[in-house]
């Protein structure tokens, strides 16, 4: 099986460099892999103490930043080497000054497993969530390497849990601890004869619960909020986009918006904002505009919309109607803002207890998009409730970071 899995990867190394002629971001895949062991090289020097963590892209990546601070504390001599799989995390992240060296993990062959880790040579080593790279795992496990997994989630569909999936299950042995999000993760790996796991919790609510203490103003956001109710759409996709532009366009409520698309390529903008019949203004072209007179606002640029739903009355993030499901909604809900969703969020813990506990509301057409955002709109209560169910179900949450540091030691 280990043969057959070492050629598939020598395969799939082949045909992504020809896939990576016809789509840039597997280019960018490609192309960002060519420097890894150069940049190594250059940032690591052989008798440098290093920490290893490795997210497969920008979601584990804030996963797992508040273990990343406390291990800067904790070992302030060591430097810390961050590793992404995707584009989507490494090219957000690459310039992130918390780390000594951002590199992409290069793909999971035998050769390359032993050269970074011969050139990272870590103390120890973290994986975030999931993500389970056989040849870089059997490696640290040779070299004796305490490797952990931090808030990582298991379920029954998994490979690791069929009777076919010996391969994978010897992969899970390589781990030094498992830090959990539930316990029905627990539960599955106690299963297979593990038993160095603990249910720390997801130390995404440590995170978002640590925004609040940081400056979350923004002056051009107060300029065009000016004192109105405001709903921020965070995170959108065409498909939400479709049922909230017929909504904006038709309500007459004294209301604000405020749209922070997920893709913010020109073309997506220029169509958004075309089919908007209220005054809309853009980031971009923001200068020079009195902000005040405006009704929504199209922020198309990245990094920002985090202090944004500190501004938020009501916050509707997307995804909810594609694959793999709704964006993160946690930020919104420390600022104990009430949300709006769509119908594909089962998989996502945090979403199906806010739902649950009506913190979080899951709309499946444009007619219960009104039904819901009118009620929040004119029910001051209501929305004040809400909020305060999502501000206090982060606090209830927080304390993974504290659980993991203490069990590391």
């Amino acid at each position: 099986m280990h043969f057959l899995y070492n050629l598939i990867i020598g395969i799939a190394s082949y045909l992504l460099k020809i896939i990576a002629l016809f789509s840039p971001k597997m280019q960018l895949f490609v192309s960002g892999r060519k420097t890894v062991f150069e940049t190594l090289s250059k940032k690591i020097a052989p008798n440098d103490k290093t920490i290893w963590i490795h997210a497969a892209s920008l979601g584990e990546y804030e996963q797992g930043l508040p273990i990343i601070e406390k291990l800067k504390e904790k070992h302030p001599t060591h430097k810390i080497i961050i590793s992404f799989f995707s584009p989507s995390g490494y090219e957000v992240r690459k310039n992130n000054t918390i780390a000594d060296a951002t590199v992409y993990l290069p793909l999971d062959s035998e050769s390359n497993a032993k050269k970074f880790i011969a050139l990272a040579h870590p103390e120890m080593v973290f994986f975030i969530k999931y993500e389970f790279w056989i040849n870089y795992l059997a490696e640290l496990k040779k070299q004796n390497i305490p490797t952990y997994l931090i808030s990582g989630i298991f379920r029954e569909k998994q490979l690791f849990f069929k009777w076919y999936g010996g391969f994978y299950r010897k992969a899970l042995s390589t781990f030094t601890y498992f830090f959990l999000q539930n316990e029905s993760s627990k539960t599955l790996i106690e299963n297979l004869g593990l038993k160095n796991v603990v249910v720390s919790g997801d130390t995404r609510f440590d995170r978002v619960a640590a925004i609040l203490e940081k400056d979350n103003q923004i002056d051009f956001i107060s300029k065009f909020k000016n004192k109105t109710t405001t709903v921020v759409i965070g995170s959108s996709w065409p498909k939400d986009e479709e049922l909230l532009v017929q909504y904006l366009n038709e309500t007459n409520q004294q209301v604000k918006f405020i749209i922070a698309p997920h893709n913010i390529k020109s073309e997506q903008i220029q169509q958004l904002q075309s089919s908007l019949s209220k005054r809309t203004v853009l980031y971009s072209q923001m200068k020079g505009k009195n902000l005040e007179d405006y009704d929504v606002f199209i922020i198309d640029t990245i990094g920002i919309l985090t202090k944004i739903y500190s501004y938020a009355d009501i916050a509707y993030v997307g995804g909810g109607f594609g694959q793999p499901g709704v964006h993160n909604i946690l930020e919104p809900a420390t600022f104990g803002v009430p949300i709006v969703i769509g119908t594909n969020f089962s998989h996502f813990a945090e979403a199906t207890a806010l739902v649950a506990l009506e913190g979080c509301f899951s709309i499946s057409n444009a007619s219960t998009l009104k039904t819901v955002i009118d009620k929040l709109i004119t029910d001051v209560n209501i929305r004040e409730q809400t909020g305060a169910i999502c501000s206090q179900f982060i606090k209830e949450n927080t304390g993974a970071t504290a659980t993991i540091m203490t069990k590391i030691g």
